[in-house]
């Protein structure tokens, strides 16, 4: 019985090792993909199409910081989420984690103060976490979401920290270049 107690105990050991290592390969074809982008929407496009498949959520957000409010730019999620709209950054959790630059991880939202319940009452969502781009100063935010309670791992956190971070630097390199196209008249 040992035996076979500490063989599925090895056997569920190597599928979590498989499982990470397929998910930072996925990251490294992300990253790559980034890479070769032009545009803006492109990096939008590819960031958060990467973040739901890299941590299995039902839903992401890409929010962008527009002054004092948070612009949810774009999703992709199994129902609507809010797409277009814009919040003060004071009364939702993207702005709480742009404010505090830190990353919220929410089991139960609706055992969570930082959350407007009523915002999120017509929604799938039951759990999240949101990370702010660039810790720094950030510019914006990417959540997952998921609409069963769940605690979102260290690994799913670690992936959408390097998401994050790659989604600035490219930021910054295509802001760069169009600046520079435009100073040189290409």
């Amino acid at each position: 019985m040992k035996n076979i107690l500490q063989s599925s105990i090895s056997q569920e050991q190597n599928l979590h090792q498989d499982n990470s290592i397929s998910s930072y390969n996925r990251l490294l074809l992300v990253v790559k993909d980034l890479a070769c982008v032009r545009t803006i929407e492109e990096i939008i496009e590819i960031v958060r199409l990467a973040a739901r498949d890299l941590t299995n959520a039902d839903g992401v957000t890409f929010v962008l910081r527009d002054g004092e409010c948070c612009h949810y730019l774009d999703e992709n999620a199994i129902g609507p989420l809010w797409k277009g709209m814009r919040f003060p950054l004071k009364s939702c959790i993207s702005g709480w984690a742009m404010l505090n630059k830190q990353a919220a991880v929410i089991e139960d939202i609706y055992q969570d103060a930082r959350i407007p319940i009523d915002t999120y009452k017509v929604t799938f969502v039951k759990s999240l976490v949101m990370l702010p781009i660039r810790i720094a100063d950030p510019l914006g935010a990417i959540g997952a979401y998921w609409s069963t309670l769940h605690r979102a791992t260290p690994e799913e956190i670690e992936l959408l920290e390097i998401l994050t971070d790659t989604t600035v630097e490219i930021y910054f390199i295509e802001v760069l270049h169009q600046f520079f196209c435009q100073f040189s008249g290409l």
